[in-house]
């Protein structure tokens, strides 16, 4: 059955938009790091009203251009040069119509001064087309550098966040932050400040020429000013709400759309293509309603202004006009009152006609920013300590731990782990045994007791060192686009090619990949779409095989292959493993027949640990799962 639009909008679009969380959620997603679907999806979605501090936005977004300054300033001095030329040009016609409605003065000499001030005419727009041409230039170049620090800004932020804050996202939803949201206020920065700041100058410039001309007829005209300010705000104010809500439901079906594409195999597996078709059709429904009422208050603020304008126009024209039959206005200031009582309109229009992308702009600014203002990983001490290299002693002491406080997952958790040790995790599903190794790593920091390596606790260690020092293969693969050679070295970058090939036959993955077209060169596409899930998972303990750290960490790492190549795995496990701390999390009981110690875990604590034989002996819990007496669940 379908999910309902509501459900749909929390899971795909309010999870970046809420507050960060962290707690056991129903399982792992696909694309997804380690500890993935481990903490809950946010219930709340602060972009569905209105911007919460539009100030504070706009302020910020400008933060990125005002280091420009000495090229806004440039950009500025063109406008004024473009509205110079505009102004002095509309107001040359002034001399031109009255000196051609003299009937005192020769036909021949009103041609001569025509075709002479026509000239003057000519060069004065020129001079205003180059101040608009250069003033566009440099705008540009200040615009998509900023933009470019934006994006830089936050994918630096995404680095630096912390995995519980990965492990409730949908790729799609990020994706949209980076594209849509950034390339709105791009086209807010491209578009929408030069015309503000243009109509601000020409607005400026126009209301003085007109006071210049006539003081009575400019009265006129700023009696409609109230009418378009009140207009403005009263459309602003809606298009702020419906903008808001058009970028949210755009997040969501972008989100929505991702995870179907990722999740192909499953539907069709599972037959649920109709309900997807169904799911997506609420919300690109969704997102259509939410789009229209956007473009409607937008694109309505034009329209209104432009007849609101005619309106002054026309009553400027005809008082005017009623001037000049009296003898107290001359024609040729009438004629160009009236060209700048449009021209006040102008600046005006081309504001209001800006809403709808500011508005955009506004809402995707504060989603960008929303992930920006994400805390980072907390600094490391200023007492850290770096050892010159790890042997891979490793001790947890009474340590508890929780995604959620009030929400125990882990309880007093004490063990130890010497160089060359297998410690394996058995245990029902959800019994905490990944969540010992995302604590090892400090992916989450635990909330009671130490966790020590060599005698040392590691939230004294820089977590850069201590991550160096722990290699992890996961249940779910991950490869990059590029070869095999350069997916095994990600494991340590300095590898020589020698050494990559020497940990692929150590994974048992030299035999396949010298059997493909390109060998080691052969280009993995698609997160590995070209390869079966086996070979991948040898690639990715070959990635691991590379480094040389002294403590291992085995999440499932031969669920996803077959039982002969289970046992090539498992031969070059032993190689690898050989003066290395080992930790392994397995479904396969078979699989940690070998472990110098295994810990049966239920409901967040040990129950059960010793040797294969010790636990069989005890005849509790392990050797129910292993008899076939009880299953894992």
């Amino acid at each position: 059955m379908a999910r309902s639009l509501e459900n749909l909008q929390k899971q795909y679009n309010s999870a970046a938009a809420g507050p960060m969380g962290g707690g056991p959620g129903p399982g792992r997603g696909p694309g997804r790091g380690p500890g993935s679907g481990r903490g809950p999806m946010a219930a709340t979605n602060s972009f569905q009203g209105k911007p919460a501090d539009a100030r504070g936005t706009i302020a910020r977004i400008f933060s990125y251009v005002a280091k420009y300054w000495k090229r806004l300033i440039l950009v500025l001095l063109c406008m004024l040069l473009s509205t110079s030329g505009s102004l002095a040009g509309g107001y040359l016609l002034r001399p031109i119509v009255n000196h051609i409605a003299d009937a005192a003065t020769p036909a021949t000499e009103r041609v001569a001064y025509l075709g002479g001030m026509l000239a003057v005419l000519v060069g004065v727009y020129l001079i205003g087309i180059g101040g608009t041409y250069l003033q566009s230039r440099l705008m540009i170049g200040v615009s998509r550098t900023a933009i470019q620090n934006i994006r830089d800004d936050l994918f630096t932020r995404l680095e630096r966040l912390p995995l519980k804050f990965h492990d409730n996202q949908t790729t799609g939803e990020l994706m949209s932050r980076f594209t849509n949201d950034v390339d709105n206020i791009g086209l807010m920065l491209d578009q929408s400040l030069m015309s503000m700041l243009s109509g601000i100058i020409n607005l400026i410039g126009t209301l003085t020429m007109m006071l210049i001309t006539n003081v009575w007829l400019t009265l006129i005209t700023l009696v409609f000013i109230p009418l378009f300010i009140c207009s403005s705000r009263f459309i602003i104010g809606k298009s702020r709400k419906h903008y808001a809500a058009q970028q949210a439901a755009l997040g969501a079906a972008n989100g929505y759309i991702e995870e179907s594409v990722a999740g192909q195999k499953v539907i069709k597996v599972f037959n649920h293509e109709a309900d997807c078709i169904e799911e997506f059709g609420l919300l690109n429904g969704d997102l259509r309603a939410k789009q229209m009422k956007a473009m409607f208050f937008g694109g309505i603020m034009g329209p209104i202004m432009g007849n609101m304008s005619q309106v002054s126009y026309a009553l400027t024209a005809g008082i005017g006009g009623a001037l000049c039959a009296l003898g107290r206005f001359d024609v040729g200031g009438l004629a160009i009152f009236v060209n700048y009582s449009r021209q006040f309109a102008r600046p005006i229009n081309e504001i209001s006609q800006q809403v709808a992308t500011l508005f955009s702009a506004l809402a995707g600014a504060e989603r960008v920013f929303a992930v920006m203002d994400k805390d980072p990983e907390a600094p490391d001490p200023e007492d850290v300590q770096r050892p010159g290299k790890l042997q891979g002693h490793v001790v947890l002491d009474d340590v508890s731990f929780g995604y959620v406080p009030g929400r125990t997952v882990l309880k007093h958790i004490s063990l130890y782990a010497r160089p060359g040790q297998k410690i394996a995790f058995v245990g029902s599903t959800g019994a905490g045994k990944t969540t010992i190794t995302n604590l090892l790593n400090r992916f989450y920091d635990i909330d009671s007791g130490k966790i020590t390596i060599d005698g040392i606790d590691i939230r004294k260690l820089p977590r850069d060192f201590l991550r160096q020092n722990i290699a992890m293969v996961l249940q779910d693969t991950h490869l990059f686009t590029g070869t095999i050679m350069e997916n095994i070295r990600y494991g340590r970058l300095d590898a020589t090619d020698a050494e990559v090939i020497a940990a692929a036959k150590m994974a048992s993955a030299d035999s396949f990949i010298r059997r493909l077209s390109d060998g080691y060169n052969t280009v993995i596409e698609g997160d590995g779409a070209n390869l079966s899930q086996g070979q991948r998972q040898l690639l990715n303990i070959a990635r691991a095989a590379i480094s040389h750290a002294p403590i291992l960490v085995l999440d499932e790492a031969t669920s996803s292959v077959d039982t002969r190549t289970e046992r090539h795995i498992e031969r070059g496990m032993d190689r690898l493993m050989q003066d290395r701390t080992t930790f392994v999390i397995a479904h396969r009981l078979s699989t940690v027949r070998n472990a110098n110690a295994i810990m049966v875990l239920e409901n967040g604590e040990i129950i059960e640990r010793g040797s294969h034989d010790d636990l069989l002996a005890m005849k509790g819990r392990y050797y129910e799962l292993y008899t076939g007496k009880s299953e894992l669940t």
